[in-house]
């Protein structure tokens, strides 16, 4: 069990902890809802610290492009890209967000798949240096640019998917205008030694409360974002998940990464499965693992995530299913079968800066 550097912070401001990835976490403070819905109207300060943080340096780029299918060298300095490494097989080993920095990439990778990463990646040629001091907080919401430009006036001119370096007091952050729940946000990345007075600075405004884990992951799902371990895994492909967006058209044609021939016959022929929003009906949630069914009562697949969508008052579910063109399917939930209509995601739209 590791602690995060603000684990003692977050417990002084009352945070309910637990284990998450072999970290310490805040999972909630006054409510996982109460959390939730401060994000969606003003602005939550989330400690996602347990995250990995590695650095590449630029001329390793045609490296990196063997093991993800995504266009790292169409990524141009100061922006930010989704990515994902894959497998032989065509599965996902970890997602990933990468940000250029002209002669750097810096990729924040999943908790629980850091270190698998580092090796993926330096067994195969790559030279990631993973930063073991570094912080990453991410404060999300419409009121989020207010309270931000307040420290960094120059973060009011950045778009979407932006990256850049920054200076608050002298210090340097790395800041991207991106996140994990589907409103407008930053993510900030910072030396571990100074973050508490960072979370402090940030959490005086008047707009800005504390939101845990338990918020982050009603949100993301509202949003239609996968998690890793969940919604992705070694044996689900980028098709399967609906990911194709995220591959850049030169890798569809040029191909030449890991699982690319499993992965362009999926664009071509189509998969076996995909991931697809779920709408329950009734007040009961589904968790990861029911088995979804059709109407006649033959096995689809089953829900990657669920739970309790405090925006919309309702339970919501992804799930992977064998035909995803169905309108209604049942959803097996403790010893009931509740019908749920299959619907696009996200369940509430984006609201990002562009």
């Amino acid at each position: 069990m590791t602690s995060i550097p603000l684990a003692a912070w977050h417990q002084e401001k009352g945070a309910k902890m637990c284990l998450f990835a072999g970290y310490t976490m805040p999972i909630q403070y006054k409510g996982i809802i109460i959390e939730h819905l401060h994000t969606r109207s003003k602005a939550s300060l989330f400690d996602v610290s347990h995250m990995g943080h590695v650095v590449l340096h630029g001329d390793e780029v045609s490296k990196l492009e063997t093991l993800v299918p995504n266009d790292i060298r169409g990524l141009k300095s100061g922006r930010l890209r989704y990515s994902f490494l894959t497998n032989p097989a065509g599965g996902i080993i970890d997602d990933m967000m990468v940000g250029c920095l002209g002669d750097t990439l810096h990729l924040v990778v999943n908790a629980s798949r850091k270190e698998l990463d580092f090796n993926h990646m330096a067994d195969h040629g790559l030279t990631p240096v993973l930063q073991t001091n570094s912080a990453i907080l991410a404060l999300q919401g419409p009121a989020s640019q207010k309270v931000l430009e307040n420290l960094v006036p120059a973060v009011r001119e950045m778009r979407f998917l932006d990256f850049g370096r920054y200076e608050w007091k002298g210090l340097t952050l790395l800041i991207s205008r991106s996140g994990y729940t589907g409103e407008d946000g930053f993510e900030i990345i910072c030396d571990a030694h100074y973050v508490d007075a960072l979370a402090t600075a940030l959490t005086d405004h008047e707009d800005v409360a504390l939101a845990g884990l338990g918020a982050r992951d009603t949100l993301r799902l509202e949003a239609g974002l996968c998690l890793y371990g969940q919604d992705l895994t070694e044996e689900t492909t980028p098709i399967e998940a609906d990911l194709l967006w995220a591959i850049g058209s030169r890798r569809r044609i040029e191909g030449g990464y890991a699982g690319s021939d499993q992965i362009t016959r999926e664009m071509n022929q189509g998969s076996e499965r995909k991931r697809v929003g779920l709408r329950l009906e009734g007040q009961l949630p589904a968790r990861a693992g029911a088995v979804i069914r059709s109407m006649e009562g033959d096995t689809l697949g089953q829900v990657t995530s669920g739970g309790y969508s405090p925006t919309l008052e309702r339970p919501i579910a992804m799930g992977y299913v064998s035909d995803p063109t169905l309108k209604k399917v049942k959803i097996a939930v403790r010893d009931k079968e509740i019908e749920a209509e299959i619907v696009a995601l996200p369940f509430v739209p984006h609201r990002y800066k562009k």
